[in-house]
């Protein structure tokens, strides 16, 4: 999800979920960049979160129904390192489970 602000508890109840928060990067929106909602989104950078650390940002790359592309960088919002825990887990549930299992 990709947006231009979060309340806490919004973006800490999407972690606990497995999404991952985004934030257009200060003093842009969808519509200084352009964005309808229609576009299909590629995100790149995530996947440092598999190695233990948390980007600030990730490489997103919006392609639009005509195939022109707008990049921008987004900010990743996981603020502490329990929510980067839950959200490589897949969320809250997945972590308590496989916690249990061990």
């Amino acid at each position: 999800m990709i947006t231009e602000s979060f309340e806490r508890i919004h973006r800490s109840n999407l972690i606990g979920m497995g999404v991952l928060p985004l934030q257009f990067p200060e003093g842009e929106s969808y519509e200084t960049l352009g964005l309808n909602g229609t576009e299909t989104y590629d995100i790149n950078g995530v996947e440092e979160l598999n190695s233990g650390s948390t980007p600030k940002t990730v490489h997103v790359t919006a392609t639009h129904a005509d195939g022109s592309r707008t990049e921008f960088d987004a900010v990743v919002r996981i603020d502490t390192p329990g929510e980067a825990d839950y959200y490589r887990n897949g969320g809250i549930l997945q972590y308590v489970l496989r916690n249990l299992m061990k």
